[in-house]
């Protein structure tokens, strides 16, 4: 079970912030903000990535209004940065999460 939660917006859709360990990086925790129309399709995207097994239970750590506000802004509405990241570094697309596996 990963520590997270979500808050819904105005519209209806929610983001959801979840701490979860890279999938082919062992030790590497990242916190990764999902934007969909509901908790479950959100992590139906997540499962698709290759995060298997990921459920919320609860709401511990429910995204910020900064970090809804990025992952509303990105196109894909899926971002990623290092769990124990500062508050002023920057977040990434998903599809660099990848490259931390590789080095580069």
């Amino acid at each position: 079970m990963a520590v997270g939660g979500f808050i819904r917006l105005p519209g209806g859709t929610v983001v959801v912030a979840l701490a979860l360990s890279h999938p082919t990086c062992a030790g590497y925790t990242v916190r990764v903000l999902v934007h969909a129309q509901n908790r479950q399709r959100a992590l139906t995207r997540l499962s698709n990535l290759g995060f298997r097994g990921t459920r919320l239970s609860g709401n511990a750590e429910p995204p910020s209004p900064d970090e809804a506000n990025a992952v509303l802004h990105h196109p894909d509405g899926l971002i990623w940065r290092e769990y124990h990241a500062r508050p002023g570094e920057p977040w990434h697309p998903i599809s660099a999460l990848g490259r931390v596996a590789r080095g580069a």
